[in-house]
């Protein structure tokens, strides 16, 4: 267990009317501080949404997504917030807020590859 590092992930939602407290589970966020990475993974499947909400702007929802890949990346178009360092972006993307895209509170544990459990968490979670 010596290569196994502590890592947070949190599962991504999309929340069509905030005060109803109804989510579906789009996606996982997941960042290793030890590991140097902050990564996320997503999938829009419009049929479903549309059947779980009539109210989604889907153009809108991938809007907010693709802000979060910003942010996630570090990326310049990631304004003052994707500039910050990535245990700062993880903690703002993970923060409460009321929104369309939400994240469930963040999870600890432990891993030797990131990228590789960020998959299995977006299968278990979402696919």
């Amino acid at each position: 267990m010596p290569d196994k590092m502590t890592y947070e992930y949190a599962v991504i939602r999309v929340v069509p009317r905030v005060e109803r407290e109804e989510f579906m589970n789009i996606g996982v966020i997941l960042f290793s501080k030890r590991k140097r990475y902050l990564g996320m993974k997503y999938k829009i499947d419009e049929a479903r949404i549309t059947a779980f909400s009539k109210e989604v702007d889907l153009d809108q929802l991938k809007d907010y997504l693709q802000a979060w890949e910003e942010v996630c990346a570090g990326h310049p178009k990631g304004g003052a917030i994707g500039q910050q360092d990535q245990a700062y972006r993880f903690r703002w993307l993970t923060a409460n807020r009321s929104t369309i895209v939400q994240s469930s509170r963040p999870h600890p544990g432990l891993c030797d590859n990131p990228e590789q459990l960020l998959g299995e968490l977006f299968d278990f979670y979402v696919a």
